[in-house]
């Protein structure tokens, strides 16, 4: 009865430690699985992190590298255009080049043109269309040498035209065709007003003048040769012709002091002894 009891009771024992056995597998196995659950979870949200990281190193290296790209993308177009800009500049100062070549080709062409026209004229001795032409266009271009030339046969022809012209009007004033007188000695003024024969030329065509009836062009013309002239034997002729001139508009006083100075600075003149008289009758009726 004992040993039943002895048996039962260890039967007992072992069945309560083998509860209790249970239990604290079981609670060791709900902690394991807690535990794991655990580590689960965090190995997950590690992941998670990592491929966070992943992706925003390669989203960042992507970026970078696309930046990079960008910038070596920009160099180089920067590069392309600058050297094509230079060679576009190159080329249009190659293009000037070759456009004041050609005009400067055609200028000495054109300069040439005129040169040989011109010289045609002069070797052909024609000197009023040497003038003419010259006159039209003085500033054509032309070499140093060329102009210096044309310049030297224009200035001749005109001296020589001059001269013609003012011997042709001394044969009209003879004859006392007074307007061809006036036109030729004009026309010789025209050509060369430094010549010589300027100061017979502009006497006359005073003279011209007068005799037409035309004494207020006449009259500025003699008060500058009895002023001052290069040819001093004019300025006796000048003054008396002034004075005639005078009278006849009725410019008494001016007549007057015109006479009185001729008496004075002229004492020798063959026309002393009318200038007196003529003075004389100016201070009797005005």
């Amino acid at each position: 009865m004992d040993e039943s009891e002895r048996e039962l009771s260890e039967l007992r024992r072992e069945v309560v430690e083998s509860r209790s056995l249970t239990i604290k597998t079981n609670n060791l196995v709900n902690a394991l699985a807690a535990d794991l659950k655990s580590l689960a979870k965090r190995q997950q949200q590690r992941e998670r992190a990592v491929w966070l990281n992943n992706a925003t190193i390669y989203v960042v290296s992507v970026a970078v590298l696309l930046v990079v790209l960008k910038i070596a993308w920009d160099a180089r177009v920067e590069a392309v255009t600058t050297s094509a800009n230079a060679r576009l500049a190159k080329l249009e100062g190659v293009e000037a080049e070759l456009q004041a070549l050609k005009t400067r080709s055609t200028g000495r062409t054109e300069t040439s043109k005129h040169a040989v026209e011109l010289y045609d004229l002069v070797r052909q001795n024609k000197q009023r269309e040497l003038i003419e032409r010259w006159e039209k266009n003085p500033e054509v271009s032309l070499t140093k040498t060329e102009r210096a030339v044309i310049e030297d046969a224009v200035s001749r022809a005109r001296s020589e035209l001059s001269l013609v012209a003012y011997q042709d009007g001394l044969d009209h004033v003879r004859t006392a065709r007074w307007h061809e007188a006036r036109q030729s000695l004009e026309e010789s003024l025209r050509l060369d007003p430094n010549a010589a024969h300027s100061p017979l030329a502009q006497y006359n065509l005073a003279l011209a003048l007068k005799q037409l009836g035309d004494q207020r062009r006449a009259i500025p013309i003699l008060m500058k040769l009895s002023e001052a002239s290069s040819d001093k034997e004019v300025m006796d002729d000048a003054t008396y012709l002034l004075a005639e001139a005078q009278i006849e508009i009725k410019a008494w006083n001016d007549a007057k002091a015109t006479l009185r100075n001729f008496i004075r600075r002229f004492p020798n003149s063959p026309y002393i002894n009318q200038a007196r008289t003529k003075h004389a009758e100016l201070n009797l009726h005005h």
